[in-house]
């Protein structure tokens, strides 16, 4: 699906955790229906962008807006219900909950909150939709990696979020796995959903992002296709230094 017009405008955030800037005046768009990369080396900032984005810290200054709606200052929760949702890179599951209900907590604290049988049948079907239907019946402590992260993916999901963000959800996976995992990402792209992708599996970024925006030290160093990033000269001193 062709990206439309931007929804999310991140302008000049910057992060800092006493003398350490993290994140150091960063600015991007992200239209509906784009996947967008947010790559480089690590330590560089990516997955402090992602919490800034949904809230999990506050911005130090600057300011990042999501279909009018003000994310900066906001509670975490408050953003969930302006439509942002996301992964993490070490999953996390709510042990004590069977996967349905662990889908439900998404539907119901989400963008799109639905209640009672309503969310019970779209958990299922989200279930479905990421490859857990035979498993609906087993506890969540018997879920292989993959299925622990199809399970997180279908809760962050459930909410119908108007951006998602997938912090490394490839990460730690086997060759088959990821490819398994690269395929369901597309799956969600052909659906138009509107996505920040944190990664460092490249192939995922070739084949996933529209548009990707490369961070080193907390800073932009560019910005464009995922060919045109890759290729940037400031890009692979980034990643392979000198010379």
């Amino acid at each position: 699906m062709t990206p439309g017009e931007p929804v999310l405008f991140v302008r000049d955030v910057t992060k800092r955790f006493g003398g350490l800037v993290a994140v150091d005046a960063v600015s991007f768009d992200v239209r509906e229906h784009e996947v967008m990369g947010l790559i480089g080396p690590n330590g560089s900032g990516k997955s402090t962008t992602m919490n800034l984005i949904s809230g999990a810290l506050k911005a130090t200054s600057g300011s990042i807006v999501l279909n009018g709606h003000e994310l900066t200052r906001a509670k975490t929760f408050e953003n969930a219900r302006f439509g942002v949702s996301r992964t993490f890179q070490l999953v996390r599951i709510l042990p004590g909950l069977s996967l349905s209900e662990n889908v439900i907590a998404g539907g119901v604290f989400g963008h799109k909150r639905r209640w009672g049988r309503e969310v019970t049948e779209f958990a299922e079907s989200l279930l479905e939709r990421v490859g857990l239907a035979d498993k609906i019946g087993l506890s969540v402590d018997s879920l292989t990696y993959i299925d622990q992260k199809r399970l997180e993916l279908a809760r962050a999901l459930a909410g119908e979020p108007e951006v998602l963000l997938l912090d490394e959800w490839l990460a730690g996976l086997n060759p088959t796995e990821l490819r398994t995992g690269i395929d369901l990402i597309g799956s969600l792209r052909s659906e138009g959903r509107t996505i920040i992708l944190v990664e460092h599996v490249m192939d995922a970024i070739r084949s996933l992002c529209d548009r990707c925006v490369v961070i080193n030290s907390g800073r932009k160093i560019a910005e464009g296709t995922p060919v045109e990033v890759l290729s940037d000269a400031a890009v692979i001193r980034a990643y392979l230094g000198e010379g």
